[in-house]
């Protein structure tokens, strides 16, 4: 777990560094943003865009994993959460304000993004539910029932029932 959060943390930074590296070359060269700027039918005008990972943390409860993404300014109609194996697909768009015009030199991350987060074994993963709420999507995953812990009775053996007796 601590390889995926490491790594996570990484590929963060590099996406930053790159961002921060694109927007270098746009000012120096003056071909303005990299904001993705769509017209009426939605499709992109400019045909650049950002690509970002959302940060997404996570967490366990007594039953179930609890991961959290932040996607502030994403909707719920431009947001797919799936499941491919032990992994968690997280994939959608943030969509730049209708305001915003083709000079516009943004600090957030537009565009499309997707993540994946590796699942560990034994989750019930047929059982997953999504709430999207104020920017933040929580997922919670259960665990399966076999994986739960439960209480063994023990009897106590014929020899020392005696010898309690005694």
């Amino acid at each position: 777990m601590f390889d995926t959060m490491l790594s996570r943390d990484m590929r963060q930074t590099l996406d930053q560094f790159r961002r921060s590296v694109d927007q270098l070359f746009d000012n120096f060269y003056g071909s303005g943003s990299r904001l993705t700027a769509t017209n009426g039918s939605g499709s992109s005008t400019n045909g650049s865009e950002y690509t970002f990972t959302p940060v997404i943390e996570s967490g366990w409860s007594e039953n179930e994993l609890v991961l959290r993404a932040i996607v502030p300014g994403v909707t719920q109609d431009s947001l797919k959460v799936s499941t491919q194996g032990n992994q968690l697909i997280l994939e959608g768009e943030r969509k730049a304000p209708e305001a915003w015009t083709s000079g516009a030199y943004p600090q957030i991350a537009y565009g499309k993004f997707y993540a994946t987060v590796p699942l560990p074994q034994n989750l019930d993963v047929d059982n997953i539910k999504c709430r999207l709420h104020d920017g933040v999507l929580d997922i919670y995953v259960p665990v399966a029932e076999s994986m739960k812990p439960r209480q063994i009775p023990i009897e106590a053996g014929k020899a020392q029932q005696k010898a309690i007796a005694a």
